[in-house]
């Protein structure tokens, strides 16, 4: 049967995760991307990975403890980044690694944790998307889209121009510091389907391959939240049936995708150059052309 992926009930889990994740993503990336942070989502992951380990040290779901951890971490970064000058990048240097070393630590440290469980947060994994962990799935997308549907007008604002946004009267940094929380909350979104250490990819790469043809933002945002749930759908069916990993599939997608839409674009953009081209010259054709001046002179 063509559809028989549908039948497991951890598949019916793991392809609604995936469709939260696809349009999740990138719908944050595209803020991340015009303010030329597109890397913000690896640093969150690495400090994400603390809270997976306090939440299996606790006892805790791990989706909601690295939420928490993470939002925590989100700020601290933001924080950095107005405070921290010219040492700003060794702090986030530290908060980064202190991050991921803090998490492998605690795992190890606690009774149900184990390198298996690691490798699932790290790279994603089908089988352990849980019924819990899918309520929290929801209601963490359902916070993504609220924020970066309704807020897009401010938020693309604060993300092109924070001065001229300042002068407007928009409030700055809570705008951007809602951001830095968005992306930390979209993390652990992204973590049991594509991996803390490959999220990052799926919040930039569907946003690079949606600019290849288009240079609105409205229209972006669109294309790219279609190539991000197209992508994850069919890297987590991929990975059911081929028996492979489902972030780094999901991830080669998205990069295949970019590779194909700007093969695309460029023979179009060469196009539209030729055709602005030849309609130039065509208006100068047009245009009368100019008398000498010694023939309007009487002699």
């Amino acid at each position: 049967m063509m559809l028989e992926f549908l039948n497991p009930p951890f598949m019916q889990r793991a392809l609604l995760a995936a469709v939260l994740v696809g349009i999740t993503a990138p719908a944050i990336g595209i803020y991340l991307v015009q303010r030329r942070q597109a890397l913000m989502g690896d640093g969150i992951g690495h400090v994400a990975m603390t809270g997976v380990g306090l939440g299996f040290l606790l006892s805790t779901n791990p989706v909601w403890m690295a939420t928490l951890v993470a939002v925590a971490g989100s700020v601290v970064m933001e924080l950095i980044r107005w405070y921290g000058r010219t040492r700003g990048d060794i702090a986030l240097a530290m908060l980064f690694y202190g991050g991921m070393a803090g998490g492998v630590m605690l795992i190890n440290l606690s009774d149900t944790g184990s390198n298996a469980n690691l490798t699932s947060f790290l790279f994603g994994s089908l089988s352990t998307v849980s019924e819990e962990d899918i309520t929290a799935i929801v209601v963490l997308a359902a916070f993504v889209v609220l924020v970066t549907v309704g807020l897009r007008r401010q938020l693309f604002a604060v993300s092109q121009d924070e001065e001229f946004a300042r002068v407007t009267g928009l409030p700055v940094r809570a705008l951007n510091l809602l951001v830095a929380v968005t992306a930390a909350v979209t993390v652990t979104v992204a973590m049991r389907v594509v991996g803390l250490l490959l999220v990052s990819a799926l919040m930039v790469v569907p946003v690079a391959a949606a600019q290849q043809i288009s240079k609105s933002f409205k229209v972006t945002f669109v294309l790219a939240v279609v190539i991000g749930t197209a992508v994850t759908l069919a890297g987590t069916v991929t990975s059911y049936y081929q028996d492979v990993p489902p972030g780094a599939t999901i991830v080669l997608l998205a990069i295949a995708a970019f590779v194909l839409l700007t093969a695309l674009a460029t023979p179009l953009a060469r196009r539209r150059a030729k055709g602005r081209e030849s309609e130039k010259d065509r208006c100068t054709l047009e245009v009368p052309a100019a008398r000498p001046a010694s023939d309007d002179v009487r002699v």
